[in-house]
């Protein structure tokens, strides 16, 4: 483009010293030049021509540009203002122009040719595209350039100079843009949704310049800084030979190809001449291959026709029959893909269909093996009961079974017949209590000693602790090592047949060990000793001997469990042996009226005041309601465990018991589902209601386990549910709230919501359950 700009300059300085040949200006020579008048204008015709066309202030303008972008910020409002008033002169000079020579007006011309640098800003991305342009265009042709260089229409581009909007019929230099210099314009899209402004140059480009300024010595000591454009090539330079990292993608080039060829020595003698290159040209007849030849059988020569073979021409196909029969094999080849994707679709749902089957059997046969298990497990419990909660299942099938037979009394007979029905009714309770009570005694016997057993063996147990690499570490002590010997010699004692001899050496090992230790105790247990000893000499039978061997072992355990000579019971002992930890621990039973630990009374949530202890809340429940809270307890561990693994800081599953439990499911959920769909209790469970909120008394629903899965798996219950279906579950919420909400405990942890959110539609009171059979009265009036 610099060869090109330096022949253009050259053609006008030839075009202008003929015009002065031919018209000479009065006043000069022939080869003179009038100077113009100068007006003072900046863009006129009062600057002065040189010969090669180009005005001797154009590097010192050019200078000035690039000065004045250093310049300090304090400069700025006085390069505006002369910029307008460069914008106002040139519009003057545009109006001026008509009025000029013809030299002048040629002159302006070839200004109006030269280039400048405008530097566009996309308006609101922040890209800039710099390119060289032409002073004398318009702004429109300005425009069609960068909505090809955008790829966007040319209607939709606004340009604006310093916030205003120029018309597309100014040009460059009309709008103050000196020849050779820069300026900078904003370019915004009136229609940014559908034609948003983004530049399509590759990545790698980025870093590159469009326009350079080339530095061109034009004549001895003359240097003129000329504007050179960058055209990057249209394909990517062609791989020719070198390596290619495999991970990284680097590309390595071989050196012969991106550098010159190295250049050869001078020899002395002239190898490269035209001599040497010139090639001598003659004729020569060659004989081409039979197979190649085209040649037909003539005079002198003889071609065999022996492998020749005839070939008939077929039927023309047009181009429309060849397009159809491609077309024909595109369709046949698309309906057996699709007919092939068909099948594999329907071979993913059948898969999909068979698993989800197999799964839902799987679930189904989960629950019907844990309902049997729970059968199983309540009727071993019924044959065999060996815990309170066994009793209890006992007591509650008792107290079923009497309301039955009471009732079917009532209603089947009258006067002195339901009299006596009662009191044989009455007689068989009696005679079912006092089994269940000696098989309670039998199992509080067999309990017994595996509580003995267990508390002796914790004694005895060494201190373990993890380390740090996962090993599970054991350390005995001398404490330890104590309550390890007295627990094998208690074992030893409660031996029940061993032989004289046998039992003599134990004998006398206990009465060594506890004659260590001076004490009433201690001598009770060494007279007890003579004394078996003094009966076994005399031939005394052992069955005669088991009283009194019952009795050194319960003195033995006492002496065990007493601190001072075991000092490793100490922390196993409920009581503790120091009086000022019983200070704040010690309360009142209403019932027995015995002052208990805080550990011997029931924690329920709803309890204000510590009432009955455990002991007669139990003779209670025996004696009157013979209530079972068995399926409660599992509602209850299992909500636990549910909220645990959701967040690992829930705290109200935790502070709920059973008797709260039971509240929640037979006064606020009727002993029932909330689809109504199961009233079984060994198969209802607790979830949320809302999955983002934690459980709560005011959070929950009951459903039945077949339900749940179905629940959980709804995002939105506003979305899901209906409205009525709604209200009645918020309803249940606000019972339970105004219930939990008198508890001090449970207060702390309601939210902000209102407690009225219904209006008057809710008016409760703290509910306080008693569960009266229907017969009481007849059966207390018969008693």
């Amino acid at each position: 483009m610099s060869e090109q700009r330096e022949e253009e300059e050259q053609e006008l300085t030839e075009e202008e010293e003929d015009d002065r040949a031919t018209n000479p200006q009065p006043g000069g020579g022939t080869g003179a030049e009038e100077p113009p008048v100068d007006d003072g204008e900046p863009g006129s015709d009062g600057e002065e021509v040189q010969a090669d066309g180009s005005t001797p202030d154009l590097l010192e303008e050019v200078e000035e540009a690039e000065t004045q972008a250093d310049l300090p910020d304090d400069t700025e409002q006085l390069e505006e203002s002369q910029t307008a008033e460069n914008v106002v002169n040139s519009i003057e000079t545009a109006e001026t122009q008509a009025d000029l020579p013809d030299d002048t007006k040629q002159l302006n011309e070839n200004v109006g040719n030269s280039t400048a640098t405008v530097k566009v800003v996309l308006v609101p991305e922040g890209h800039v595209m710099t390119v060289a342009f032409a002073i004398g265009l318009s702004i429109q042709e300005l425009k069609f350039h960068l909505a090809a260089e955008l790829r966007v229409p040319a209607e939709v581009l606004q340009i604006s100079l310093d916030g205003r909007v120029v018309e597309e019929r100014q040009s460059l230099m009309e709008l103050g843009v000196r020849p050779h210099s820069s300026t900078r314009l904003e370019m915004s899209s009136t229609d940014p949704t559908a034609h948003p402004l983004r530049p399509l140059r590759p990545p790698e480009h980025d870093d590159m310049p469009d326009v350079i300024t080339v530095r061109v010595q034009t004549d001895d000591g003359v240097f003129q800084e000329v504007v050179v454009e960058i055209e990057r090539p249209r394909q990517q330079k062609a791989f020719r030979g070198g390596y290619r990292h495999r991970l990284t993608g680097v590309e390595y080039h071989h050196a012969a190809v991106q550098t010159w060829p190295k250049r050869r020595p001078d020899r002395g003698v002239v190898v490269v001449s035209r001599d040497t290159q010139t090639v001598e040209l003659k004729s020569q007849t060659q004989q081409c291959p039979v197979n190649v030849s085209t040649q037909m059988t003539g005079i002198g020569c003889y071609v065999s026709c022996m492998n020749d073979r005839l070939v008939a021409p077929g039927n023309y196909i047009t181009a429309e029959e060849y397009h159809n029969r491609r077309l024909r094999a595109v369709i046949c080849l698309q309906s057996f893909a699709r007919r092939w994707l068909a099948q594999q679709a329907v071979d993913h749902l059948r898969r999909e269909r068979d698993r989800r089957l197999a799964w839902l059997e799987l679930q189904e046969r989960r629950r019907r093996e844990e309902k049997e298990e729970q059968l199983r497990d309540r009727r071993q419990r019924w044959l065999s009961p060996q815990r309170r909660e066994d009793f209890n299942l006992l007591y509650h099938a008792l107290e079923k079974w009497r309301c039955e037979e009471e009732q079917q009394i009532n209603s089947s007979m009258r006067g002195a017949e339901r009299k006596a029905a009662l009191c044989l009714l009455l007689q068989q309770e009696t005679k079912l209590i006092a089994a269940i009570g000696r098989h309670r005694i039998a199992v509080q016997n067999n309990n017994y000693d595996k509580t003995i057993r267990n508390f002796l063996d914790k004694s005895a147990a060494p201190h373990r602790w993890r380390a740090a690499d996962g090993r599970l570490l054991e350390m005995d002590s001398q404490h330890t090592v104590r309550a390890r010997e007295l627990r094998d010699l208690y074992n030893d004692v409660s031996l029940p047949d061993v032989g004289q001899e046998q039992r003599l050496d134990i004998l006398m090992t206990l009465k060594h060990t506890v004659m260590e230790h001076e004490c009433q105790l201690t001598r009770d247990i060494v007279d007890l000793i003579d004394r078996e000893v003094d009966l076994m000499m005399r031939g005394v039978k052992a069955a005669s001997l088991e009283g009194l061997r019952k009795r050194i072992s319960t003195l033995l355990l006492q002496y065990i469990k007493t601190p001072a000579f075991n000092p490793e019971v100490a922390k196993l002992l409920k009581v503790p042996q120091n009086s000022s930890q019983l200070k704040n621990d010690m309360f009142l039973c209403r019932s027995c009226h015995r002052y208990l630990r805080s550990a011997n009374f029931s924690p329920a949530a709803s309890a204000r005041v510590s009432g009955q202890c455990r002991d007669c809340v139990r003779l209670d429940n025996i004696a009157r309601s013979r209530d079972d809270f068995t399926c409660y307890k599992n509602i209850l561990s299992r909500l636990r465990a549910d909220e645990q693994r959701l967040n690992e800081d829930a705290k109200i599953p935790f502070l709920l018991q059973a008797q709260d439990v039971r509240y929640l499911v037979e006064v606020v959920w009727a002993s029932r589902s909330a689809f109504q769909a199961s009233s079984d209790l060994y198969n209802l469970v607790f979830v949320r209601w809302e999955h983002k909120r934690d459980w709560s008394p005011w959070n929950c629903i009951l459903l039945s386990k077949e339900e749940t899965s179905a629940h959980l798996e709804v995002q939105d219950v506003h979305k899901a549910y209906e409205a009525t279906f709604i209200c009645r579950i918020e309803h249940k919420h606000m019972l339970a709230r105004r219930h939990f909400s008198q508890i001090p405990v449970m207060a702390e942890y309601l939210d902000s919501q209102p407690t009225a959110t219904l209006g008057n539609q809710l008016v409760s009171k703290p509910i306080t359950m008693t569960v009266k059979h229907a017969t009481d009265s007849t059966s207390d009036s018969a008693r």
